[in-house]
């Protein structure tokens, strides 16, 4: 006898309804996560119906997150489920982070999970990714110094002896993994070489040695260390070409002497400035003085007209004065070669 059938009916068919839900419920799981689940346990990568189920609860793409353990796992990577749902619920690429994690493995750097994450999300944005940045690691990367980009092809520079030098340099570096989150960029290692070979070329006695002895640049740059704090590591500064530029000591020796010659000109033109000013004012002062004169003698005749009226000068002095007069004026043409004038007698 069945011992269903001794119960009521109103509980049979609750139980039944509550077995019908329960496969529907199964049936559900099986038709949306069955091949998923499937795919991963014949591929070595299994998971658990709750996970998948996590996974879609939390709006995380079931299929890529899958599709990218099943591929860490068969490169030896064994990475779970939950890591790489928390890092794309960070906003980061999984696949780039799982095949940046496989290039390294394959390539004997040793990459942890967690900092090429951290990679991931610092070059997000910047149109870099993980995957670059280990390849670069693998494969030393080129870079132009100057960079072209920037509209300058040479970087110069003036030796010791004012002759310019213009030199094209070419730096081979690769990513630094340990440094790459927090560490400067490529136009801090184009801006460090360029300011390397500047130091370099200014310190040379002549442009003649830096033609002679182009690696004493390169030498000299790789041993400053400019990598510090980057997120490579330079391999090699190569000079790529050399090429002399103008005579920028006699060009600026032939302005500062156009200089002087202004500024002396300048001065000399203040002199005399000063010295017209001055003669003018000598003038003035010698005009006053003939004025004061002829204003003395203007008092002459009015001091003579006042001693007559006071019977202090005759008519017998005053022609006696008139004859001295005459005889000095007719001596003074005499010893000046010149025709006497006649005089009062």
């Amino acid at each position: 006898m069945n011992p269903l059938s001794l119960l009521p009916t109103g509980v049979n068919g609750l139980i039944i309804a509550i077995l019908l839900i329960a496969a529907f419920v199964v049936a559900i799981i099986v038709l949306n996560f069955g091949m998923i689940w499937i795919r991963a346990l014949f591929s070595g990568a299994r998971v658990t119906f709750k996970e998948l189920i996590e996974l879609r609860l939390r709006s995380v793409p079931v299929g890529a997150i899958v599709d990218s353990r099943i591929t860490a796992v068969k490169s030896g990577l064994n990475i779970s489920i939950d890591e790489l749902s928390t890092h794309f619920l960070a906003g980061g690429l999984v696949e780039v982070v799982v095949l940046a994690l496989i290039a390294a493995r394959k390539a004997g750097i040793h990459l942890e999970f967690d900092r090429a994450c951290a990679i991931d999300l610092a070059t997000k944005g910047t149109g870099k990714t993980v995957l670059e940045a280990v390849k670069t690691s693998v494969n030393p990367k080129v870079i132009d110094c100057p960079n072209p980009v920037a509209g300058k092809v040479t970087i110069d520079a003036v030796a010791k002896d004012g002759i310019a030098v213009k030199v094209k340099a070419r730096v081979t570096v690769r990513t630094n993994l340990d440094r790459f989150v927090g560490g400067a960029t490529e136009e801090t290692i184009v801006a460090r070489v360029g300011e390397g070979i500047v130091s370099t070329i200014g310190s040379a006695h002549s442009y003649k040695d830096v033609l002679e002895n182009p690696d004493r640049i390169s030498k000299t740059v790789l041993d400053k260390a400019l990598d510090s704090n980057t997120a490579f590591e330079i391999l090699s500064i190569d000079i790529a070409d050399v090429d002399v530029g103008e005579n920028v000591g006699a060009k600026l020796q032939a302005e500062q002497a156009e200089a002087n010659k202004l500024i002396a000109q300048a001065e000399a033109e203040v002199r005399r400035a000063a010295a017209v000013a001055l003669e003018q004012e000598m003038v003035a002062r010698t005009q006053e003085a003939r004025a004061r004169v002829v204003e003395a003698e203007a008092q002459v005749p009015l001091a003579m007209a006042e001693a007559f009226r006071s019977g202090n000068l005759g008519i017998m002095d005053y022609y006696k004065m008139k004859n001295v007069q005459a005889d000095t004026s007719m001596r003074e043409n005499l010893a000046s070669g010149s025709k006497s004038t006649p005089g009062a007698s």
